[in-house]
């Protein structure tokens, strides 16, 4: 360990004093390290959130847990005018109001999707399929396809 410390202190000792192709090298070095630390630390970070939240959505999905998203977006709303106000931000009424059709329209969307099965219905009417939907291969390549770009970008 002090071989590496003694190596750093040699490197970046008073770089002034060194040549500008020196500066240039140890620039540029640096920086790379730097940004190529970055950017695998934030793909994995993005990687780790995201899965996460798929997680979650499937598991919701599938009934092993309940969300109940009115409840949850009120205290993130909460959480959001406690910072915005800590941070001398108080909201306009243009701001509230904006707010407050999001929430009215959020809750329209989920009385939509609550009635999802009326809507597949009208769909398998519409295509004239009782069955609904049918999986075909351009759906399996596809949810492949966007699966591969994914551990690509989360392995990259």
């Amino acid at each position: 360990m002090s071989n590496y410390s003694e190596f750093f202190k040699n490197v970046f000792s008073d770089i002034s004093r060194r040549s500008a192709y020196s500066q240039m090298l140890i620039g540029v070095t640096s920086g790379w390290a730097t940004g190529f630390t970055t950017m695998k630390i934030g793909k994995f970070a993005a990687f780790a959130v995201g899965g996460s939240i798929i997680l979650l959505e499937i598991a919701h999905q599938e009934g092993l847990i309940k969300i109940n998203w009115t409840k949850l977006d009120k205290s993130v709303d909460r959480l959001a005018d406690k910072v915005e106000s800590s941070l001398g931000r108080e909201k306009n009424w243009k701001e509230k109001t904006e707010r407050f059709v999001d929430n009215k329209l959020d809750k329209a969307e989920s009385l939509l999707t609550r009635n999802g099965k009326k809507a597949a219905k009208w769909y398998s009417k519409l295509i004239g399929d009782e069955e609904g939907p049918k999986i075909n291969d351009l759906h399996i390549f596809l949810a492949s396809f966007f699966g591969g770009v994914a551990l690509g970008i989360a392995t990259g």
